[in-house]
Order: C-alpha cells, then structure tokens, then sequence
C-alpha cells in the first residue's frame, strides 16, 4: 500500500514545480519520504538537464538591481524567446539577480559557483531546466559597488533584450543625489546606442589600428563611387581615434594649418582666432571610431549639440566624473547553427 496520498502529491508540486505524474514517481520510489522524492526528483532534473545542455541557449533575458551605490546586472540565456517572457523564467531572473546582488557575485563564473537557497547553483539551475524544458545559462554578469560619494543608476529596456548600469564617482553626497537620474538618463542612452568602452582610453590599439586600416579602404572605395557620380569626395582621414593624436600628431596638424593659412593669405595677427576651430575639426574628422563606440563621446540622444561627456559635466557642475559603466545585450556574440529545414525534416523522417 502506498505511504502517500493525492495531498503529498500536491505538496511535492507545489515544493518542486515538477509534473504531478513525477511527482508521484519519486514518492513512489522514495516509500513516501517527501525530503527523498525531492532529492530524487532533483536527480532526475540533472539527468534531463543535462540532455539539454547541447542545445544553444542564444535566447533570454537581461535583469538589473539598483539600490543605494550598488548595482547588479545578470544574463540569463534560453533557447527561444517564448520562454524568456514565461513566468517561471522570469522569477528564476529575478532571484538570481537577487543572489548577485545581495552575495556581491561580480561575475557568472561566481554566480555560477556559488550556493543558492542551500544548494549548489548548478543543482538549482539543473532543477530550474527541468522544470522550464529548457538549456539555461547564465553567462554574464557584472557588478558595481560604491560608498557613499558613489552616484549608481541601471536600465533596462522594456523588452529587457539589453541593459545597463553605470556609476560615478562625486565630491560629495550631494552631488551623487542631484545627479541620480542624469546617470539613469545616460544609462537609457547606453541601452539604445550600444557604446563598447567608456572612453578612448578604453581601446586595445591593435583594434584601433585594423579599424584604421577598414575605414580608410571603404572611404576611398566609397569615393571612387561618389567620383563616378560626379559627387563630392569625403574626407579620407588619417586616424580615427584620439588614443591615435599623440602631442606630436597634434603639433603637425597645427603647423600644417598654419602653413595652409599662409597659403591662403590670412594675416598672423588672426591665427590664434583661427586655429582653434580648425584644430578641432580635424580632431573630430579623425575620431571617428570614438564617436561612435565610446559612451562619453557619443553625442547624446536626447540633446544631440553635446556629447554625453559634455552633457554630463553641465549636469554635475564638474563635480562627478563617470567611471564604469556595463551594457549587455542578450545573446550578443553567440553563434547560432542554423540548420536547413529540410535536413531537419529528412533527419526527423530518417529516425522515425
């Protein structure tokens, strides 16, 4: 006679988020004993999850945290979309974006290494995978921690397909207060125009040097194009990054307009009047790669006469200096195997 009855069943449901037909098969198997059937029903999740694992996980969502100068943001893939908005998934992105954030995990590898409600992770996210039905990852994550002169804001997009957090550092708590929701401003700009560094500063100069190398090749190729339309030709620029206009480039570029102001017959005595604007021009016609991929030279979204920088420094009166900011986009830098679908066919037909 079964030591269990349709009550434990329910309990065990309701305790495991398992099926009521595998609820019944672990207390059946267990003699009834509820601590037992749990155990074996997270056994029998490591087993199904662990079928799941080959399959990519390239789906999900994005969650953040903020409170006080702390901020939390974690990545947690799945292997559709449909999944991703499902309720069970979106509590299991909420408590794991609790965990970090209350734990301080700065990364996936500690998430992923650490103990949740009593357990290994990788046994809760193995029973999470059984009951969801599908492989989930949680594959990146970051953390800020600040004090008190530590100004902190996070966004997330309402399809939570991308988010950000983003801190800096004030001269006093007062500042950090006013300049709150200047930062949850930048944040949003962050999630819409996807900058990859913070500053120039930020670039490895190999990479600098081969996106050098691309954008002249394709301004030429263009101008040849624009050369056959009888149109005007672009600038083909020498750099595209300040990382790339050392003290010496900038010297060179000035005594060269100099030369060129000569040449043009303008007087000495209005250089100084002049220089400055053309300096600055050709600093912007070579750093390009700048105003496109670092988050303070951007132009800013929503006041697009200023960069973010700039805008930033009006806001905070130039007490406050942005120091690091995290955006993730789900699945970013994921490949994806796509098979034809009337391989698929023939292999399912094959197998039947």
């Amino acid at each position: 006679m079964a030591n269990f009855g349709p009550k434990d069943i329910k309990k065990l449901r309701e305790m495991t988020d398992a099926g009521m037909m595998d609820c019944k098969k672990a207390l059946a198997a267990t003699d009834g004993d509820m601590d037992k059937a749990v155990e074996w029903l997270r056994d029998q999740g490591l087993g199904a999850a662990a079928k799941k694992a080959s399959k990519t996980a390239a789906e999900g969502a994005i969650g953040v945290k903020v409170e006080g100068n702390k901020a939390a943001i974690v990545e947690i893939n799945s292997q559709t979309d449909f999944v991703a908005k499902n309720d069970k998934f979106q509590a299991l992105l909420k408590e794991v974006v609790e965990h970090a954030f209350n734990n301080e995990l700065a990364d996936a590898e500690a998430i992923n290494a650490s103990e949740i409600n009593g357990q290994p992770f990788s046994e809760y996210l193995a029973l999470q995978i059984a009951t969801i039905g599908e492989n989930l990852v949680v594959r990146r994550a970051d953390l800020i921690v600040g004090n008190d002169k530590t100004a902190v804001a996070g966004y997330v997009h309402s399809n939570q397909q991308n988010g950000v957090i983003i801190a800096a550092e004030c001269d006093d708590v007062e500042t950090c207060e006013k300049i709150q929701p200047v930062l949850r401003e930048i944040a949003m700009h962050a999630a819409a125009m996807a900058p990859k560094t913070l500053t120039y500063k930020d670039f490895d100069p190999e990479y600098v040097e081969a996106e050098t190398k691309g954008r002249i090749e394709a301004i030429k190729k263009e101008n040849e194009e624009l050369e056959r339309l009888g149109k005007p030709l672009k600038n083909v620029p020498q750099y595209v990054s300040r990382l790339q206009l050392t003290d010496e480039v900038l010297k060179e570029a000035e005594e060269k307009i100099k030369e060129e102001l000569k040449a043009e017959g303008k007087p000495e005595k209005i250089w100084d009047k002049i220089l400055p604007g053309k300096l600055e021009r050709f600093i912007s016609d070579n750093t390009t790669l700048d105003q496109e991929q670092c988050l303070l030279d951007q132009k800013f979204v929503m006041d697009d006469s200023k960069t973010v920088g700039e805008y930033f420094e009006e806001k905070s009166g130039g007490r406050a200096r942005i120091v690091k900011f995290t955006r993730l986009e789900v699945g970013e830098g994921i490949e994806v195997e796509e098979e034809d679908f009337a391989a698929e066919v023939a292999k399912q037909m094959g197998g039947a």
